[in-house]
């Protein structure tokens, strides 16, 4: 190969590049980023950028010299707007087209939009540096936030509001927040900790309007008739996978890029990060994973299969995320959407401190940790990736320690 292009100056597209060059790729390694800024990590924009305790150029994945020295050919502030297979080609915003003999694209997501709360002053979405500094300048003790959405953005950003004083309002149409993903007992335990600092939260209830009043505070009309007045809102209701550039292309783009269990989704062109649905086939089933630590896992499992197809691996990982609400840890592993049964295994929830294992069929697919030490959590990945059944899981007893 002579040129590789990387879609994306993402933590995966970034981990995909530095893969290539340690891999032995000495071609030239195209990077494309949307963003004017140098790759950096999101995870902390929601608490320590938010909060402030963080200065922006601390998010740098890595310093000026490490990336210069991958010798890159980097196009910030470039936008991949289309894909031409056939020919090999990435068409960018600023009319170029670039060749390439291998692509991986790592394109990210963006967040879902509510036709309730149109793009204005005020209302607010948090996925870019951009956003978290517009935000953060806002925020400040005795104003009023209303959050639109307690997934773990909504709430992440809830604890970092309420930590500067802000007066929080969090709006949730599901009866108990995450469930569907964590469920009842993890989803209820989050409901009391953040009413118990200070956060209204507002359940079984949907944004109905906002209407625009004096001095430029809002009136965030719900579903149950309550109009709630702020000076900001944030939606946090979900992401959408950036893969419109790729119309026309021939790739599959159901809900991101469809790969198979190697990350390809086309000869020569591969997905990573957030944007990409490959097979996993320890959990037999395609998945979508938008956390930090698959996206750096896949951008590297993807580059090497690019180079070297005929020994590519399936990239079969144990998922792992972790969130921080005031001031409590909460870290998790495998598969937990979609399960069939979450149950609590050690501690108490009426206390704070406990764990709950994840069941999908008759297999252990995930466990999660509610302010618990690690280690008590990383037996339980090792049982998960060896796909322990769930009745031997409990008959035998919980797993050993690492």
């Amino acid at each position: 190969m002579r040129r590789i292009v990387v879609a994306g100056a993402s933590a995966a597209g970034l981990a995909a590049a530095e893969t290539l060059r340690r891999e032995g790729f000495g071609g030239t390694l195209t990077l494309v980023g949307a963003e004017p800024h140098l790759p950096y990590d999101r995870p902390p924009l929601s608490k320590q950028v938010l909060a402030g305790a963080w200065p922006p150029e601390r998010t740098a994945l890595r310093a000026g010299a490490d990336l210069a020295a991958l010798d890159l050919d980097l196009r910030l502030g470039t936008a991949a707007t289309g894909l031409d297979t056939a020919a090999r080609a990435v068409a960018l915003s600023d009319g170029a087209s670039v060749g390439y003999d291998g692509l991986i694209v790592a394109t990210g997501v963006r967040p879902r939009g509510l036709p309730e709360c149109a793009p204005a002053d005020g209302v607010h979405v948090l996925r870019g540096l951009d956003d978290a500094l517009t935000l953060r300048d806002r925020l400040a003790a005795g104003r009023r936030l209303v959050v639109v959405g307690a997934g773990f953005l909504g709430c992440e950003v809830a604890s970092s509001a309420r930590a500067l004083g802000v007066a929080v309002t969090l709006v949730e149409p599901a009866p108990i927040p995450l469930a569907h993903a964590v469920g009842e007992q993890v989803g209820g335990h989050l409901a009391r900790l953040h009413r118990d600092r200070g956060v209204d939260l507002r359940l079984g209830t949907k944004v109905t309007g906002i209407e625009t009043g004096a001095a430029g505070r809002r009136g965030v009309q719900l579903s149950d008739g309550t109009v709630v007045v702020a000076d900001d809102v944030l939606v946090a209701v979900g992401s959408l996978p950036n893969t419109e550039w790729l119309g026309g292309s021939g790739l599959d783009t159901g809900d991101g890029v469809v790969c198979d269990q190697y990350s390809a989704a086309a000869p020569g062109v591969y997905a990573a990060g957030d944007v990409a649905r490959w097979y996993h086939p320890l959990f037999r089933t395609s998945l979508r994973v938008e956390h930090r630590t698959n996206a750096a896992e896949q951008g590297m499992a993807a580059a090497r299969n690019l180079l070297r197809p005929e020994r590519a691996e399936p990239f079969a990982p144990v998922p792992y995320f972790w969130s921080e609400q005031h001031g409590v840890r909460i870290q998790a592993f495998g598969h937990l959407r979609g399960h069939d049964e979450a149950r609590v295994v050690q501690g108490d929830p009426a206390e704070g401190r406990f764990l709950v294992a994840y069941r999908t069929g008759a297999t252990l697919t995930g466990a999660l940790a509610v302010a618990m030490p690690p280690r008590e959590l990383r037996r339980w990945r090792t049982a998960v990736a060896a796909g322990t059944a769930w009745q031997e899981l409990f008959e035998q007893g919980p797993p050993a320690g690492p």
